[in-house]
């Protein structure tokens, strides 16, 4: 059986996943990237586009657009 979430529960779920990334890393810009995810009491993140761009990644995953794979540098 395949488990399924919805795209806000995913949404979430890579948030976490970054910001235990953060917490082990303090990369400036992941904390400046979690402040941009980061949702403002309507519900909405605080920049506006990165909802976009999560839409279209989701788009990307459902169509198998995603590379997964570790690819080697351009030689």
């Amino acid at each position: 059986m395949e488990d399924k979430i919805t795209i806000k529960e995913a949404y979430a779920a890579m948030y976490a996943y970054l910001k235990m990334l953060y917490d082990m890393t303090g990369s400036d810009d992941l904390g400046g990237f979690l402040g941009s995810m980061s949702l403002l009491e309507d519900g909405t993140p605080a920049d506006p586009g990165v909802w976009d761009d999560w839409m279209r990644s989701v788009q990307q995953a459902r169509h198998g657009q995603v590379d997964l794979t570790l690819g080697r540098p351009d030689e």
